[in-house]
């Protein structure tokens, strides 16, 4: 079986029942943040237009590869149904996303983590001495064998948390200030939801008044 962290894509449409296919909504976030099997958190970014879409998937898979965790991407009906012009990266202009592979088997810990990124070591199935259980039974820290101990179970809850949280440290979001006759008027797009770049708490508590355009509850 081969070891596989991806990208997922969501395309958010008014609802409910069997949706609206050209009908705009962004009601799936609460689903992409909190919708997962037991206490596994994800990551969700969302593209902000047609073109973004690329860069957008890109990072996913960027965040996948180095965290090696799922990653959601959500667009919504006005995305989908929109066209822009868009220029094809050169491939040599883009970040290389070739995951660094272990090839030592000595004393090889298939559940081992990165010290920062908190992800396992990547091992090509079948590799001699780095075979290793793989699945959905949880599995012991360290050893990797299927583990039912209370004990790990509630280390496993808070490493899954960490190591998506940690993903904040990667994210630099670029904050537009426009000015539109004499008036002070900021502009802030989140592209990445889960978990929310660390200093918008800080940015939002420098205004009066905040206006946030959701077609939904926000």
């Amino acid at each position: 079986m081969a070891l596989k962290t991806e990208a997922m894509g969501d395309v958010q449409r008014g609802g409910p029942s069997t949706g609206l296919p050209t009908k705009t909504e962004q009601a799936d976030l609460l689903q992409a943040v909190y919708g997962i099997n037991s206490e596994a958190p994800i990551p969700v970014l969302a593209a902000s237009s047609p073109t973004d879409c690329f860069d957008t998937t890109y990072e996913a898979a960027r965040i996948a590869l180095k965290y090696m965790t799922p990653v959601i991407v959500l667009t919504d009906g006005y995305i989908a149904n929109g066209a822009e012009s868009w220029r094809i990266p050169k491939i040599d202009d883009l970040i290389d996303l070739t995951p660094k592979f272990e090839t030592n088997p000595e004393n090889f810990q298939p559940y081992s983590r990165d010290p920062v990124t908190l992800a396992r070591p990547w091992a090509i199935p079948g590799t001699p001495g780095l075979e290793h259980k793989i699945g959905g039974l949880e599995k012991e820290n360290l050893s990797g064998n299927i583990s039912y101990d209370p004990a790990n179970h509630d280390y496993m809850v808070k490493i899954r948390a960490k190591k998506v949280e940690n993903i904040a440290n990667d994210i630099n979001t670029a904050v537009h200030n426009m000015r539109s006759e004499g008036l002070s008027v900021s502009h802030l797009h989140l592209r990445y939801l889960n978990p929310l770049p660390e200093n918008v708490g800080q940015i939002l508590n420098n205004f009066k008044q905040i206006l946030v355009p959701e077609i939904n509850l926000g």
